[in-house]
């Protein structure tokens, strides 16, 4: 246990160290002042405004900024979602697959534009390389870089005084993929690659067996196929836009798509650190850097919450996994003990439940371990972290814009006990942003607790789930919290692939993305157009540590109201069996 904790306390402090100085980075690239890669980086960006004919000086109105937000989502939309229909006429076809069935082509196109990258579907078996690259790829960069604009947007509406605009999405958008999404995916790609990842455009590789398998039908299979394809590339974004769609069905616990200890190591620091970045890139943008430090502190404070949970609960095991003593719960003669159902060797149970608290932390989704066979508590942990609305650091962008609507509802009601108009930054908060800060904070209970209670009520969902009693439940709860909350990560075992499940998991990634999006931008305009307060001795600070411990309550207090009625009858009936 010890080694444990000292393995999560070094991905902590490795998270830090990294993203305290790209924090500073990605304020000046949103800034528009000039880094060290702007030599290389600002001609292709002239460039492109040039084609394009975007000014990028033109300043917009929130609903202009918001209108070009949604527009540019749309068409990113219908563009993936013909590439996935039009498949089988497009290059880059080894395997020569046909176009998807609209109801999963419609499931994934929605999946990747909302940065939610859940997969009804398996890669290396149902896409094409030019699908995965031109289509799955590009709109991971493209989902990551909205969020980031959206962000800056509302620091914008922060920041200015009495100013109808909130800067130009155009120009956020190039700024956030240019400077910062592209040249860390560059690095993350060469650091994988260099483990083994694949990286190609060759045919998939057939291979004869040692010794011939008998399936259960008693064919026998003497060959297997050892699949390729540019996977490095899409990894490396999939992790820093915490998008988290793998190339791979299995995806990171696949061999060829996370082989080695290192490879582990550097997807899951890539995971959180542009999200834990953000934090500090806030705290400078509003020209406090206390305030940064703040919300980092409640989002890390969660973070080691969860993270404690899920590995001590995995290191434990239950009592049913130790089989009256036939299965070793405790270390000892080179064995992990604990829980190692559904992780891989190579990684252990630290490395599979740290990367389950950062996966479902932030809205990536990725696994490296199947968290269906995680204990009644560690899957707790996990979709709670979904269910809180993905604000313990969360989405590229997503998550702090989330967790900034949670501090005006806690500065709202810290100003109802002292009896004060409530501030935040200098801005008074009045009943406009708080009707609009709770409609992005209650977006995602609704759309989890409303799909799967439709979903429980269809007879053939139950033929979709793999368990049955408190643990089926669970399986179809995360499944709607993963979308619900833009995550992807699903309990493996659950069979998504039908009409029903494609069109409503759709449905609910798209209210649960693009609702609190709205709500955001909209805040944003009206705290723009408002003129700041002077700072008063009554004035409540929101740059300590009460203000953060207030934080964490208010958060805990709407996940815990909103979902613990589920969760007893799912997770928790199951821990008490």
């Amino acid at each position: 246990m010890m080694q444990a904790v000292l393995q999560y306390a070094g991905y902590l402090a490795l998270l830090v160290v990294l993203a305290y100085p790209l924090g500073i980075y990605i304020d000046k690239v949103m800034q528009g002042r000039w880094v060290w890669l702007s030599p290389l980086i600002r001609p292709a960006e002239r460039m492109l405004y040039r084609l394009t004919g975007t000014d990028e000086r033109e300043e917009m109105t929130w609903r202009r900024y918001l209108g070009s937000a949604l527009a540019f989502n749309f068409c990113g939309f219908v563009l993936l979602f013909a590439l996935l229909m039009l498949q089988g006429s497009l290059p880059l076809n080894p395997l020569e697959l046909s176009g998807l069935e609209w109801p999963l082509a419609f499931n994934t196109a929605v999946s990747f534009v909302t940065n939610t990258n859940w997969q009804a579907y398996r890669g290396e078996l149902q896409l094409s390389y030019a699908v995965q690259m031109l289509g799955l790829t590009v709109q991971n960069f493209a989902s990551a870089g909205t969020g980031m604009a959206v962000l800056y947007a509302l620091i914008r509406g922060f920041v200015r005084t009495q100013d109808g605009t909130i800067g130009n999405f155009w120009t956020d958008l190039t700024r956030s993929t240019g400077y910062v999404l592209v040249p860390l995916a560059v690095v993350v790609t060469l650091l994988i690659g260099s483990q083994g990842v694949v990286q190609n455009f060759d045919d998939y590789t057939t291979y004869t067996l040692s010794e011939r398998v008998v399936a259960e039908d008693g064919t026998a299979i003497t060959k297997g196929v050892v699949p390729g394809g540019p996977a490095a590339s899409q990894i490396a974004i999939k992790q820093l836009g915490t998008n988290g769609g793998g190339f791979f069905g299995a995806n990171s616990a696949h061999p060829l798509e996370n082989p080695t200890p290192f490879s582990n190591l550097v997807e899951m620091t890539s995971i959180l650190l542009i999200p834990a970045a953000l934090c500090f890139s806030f705290g400078r943008a509003v020209g406090s850097r206390r305030q940064g430090v703040t919300i980092f502190a409640a989002m890390l404070v969660l973070l080691v919450l969860g993270m404690g949970i899920i590995g001590f609960s995995e290191q434990a095991g239950t009592a049913p996994l130790a089989q009256n003593g036939a299965v070793l719960m405790e270390a000892g003669n080179m064995q992990p003990g604990g829980n190692m159902e559904g992780k891989e060797t190579r990684f252990g149970i630290a490395g599979s439940a740290a990367w389950a608290e950062f996966t479902t932390a932030a809205s990536n989704g990725s696994v490296n371990s199947m968290l269906d066979s995680y204990t009644p508590l560690g899957g707790l942990a996990a979709m709670l972290n979904i269910q809180l609305g993905e604000v313990v650091f969360g989405g590229t962008g997503c998550g702090l814009y989330g967790m900034l609507c949670f501090a005006i509802l806690t500065v709202f009601i810290s100003g109802l006990m002292v009896g004060r108009t409530p501030e935040f930054l200098g801005k008074k908060i009045e009943p406009y942003e708080m009707k609009m800060a709770v409609l992005a904070c209650l977006a995602t209970p609704v759309a989890i607790l409303a799909g799967s209670g439709i979903a429980a009520m269809v007879p053939g969902v139950a033929d979709s789930l793999s368990n049955h009693g408190a643990h089926g439940l669970s399986e179809l709860l995360y499944a709607y919290s993963s979308c619900g909350g833009n995550n992807g990560s699903a309990f493996a075992g659950f069979g998504a692939d039908t009409v029903f499940l494609n069109v409503s998991l759709g449905m609910v990634m798209l209210f649960a993305r693009f609702l609190p999006m709205t709500a955001v931008v909209a805040i944003a305009g009206h705290l723009a157009g408002k003129k700041k307060l002077a700072v008063t001795e009554g004035t409540l600070r929101t740059d300590n540590a009460m203000f953060a411990g207030l934080l964490i309550a208010v958060v805990l207090l709407v996940g815990a109201l909103s979902f613990f009625p589920v969760l007893s009858l799912g997770p928790i009936a199951e821990f008490l069996q």
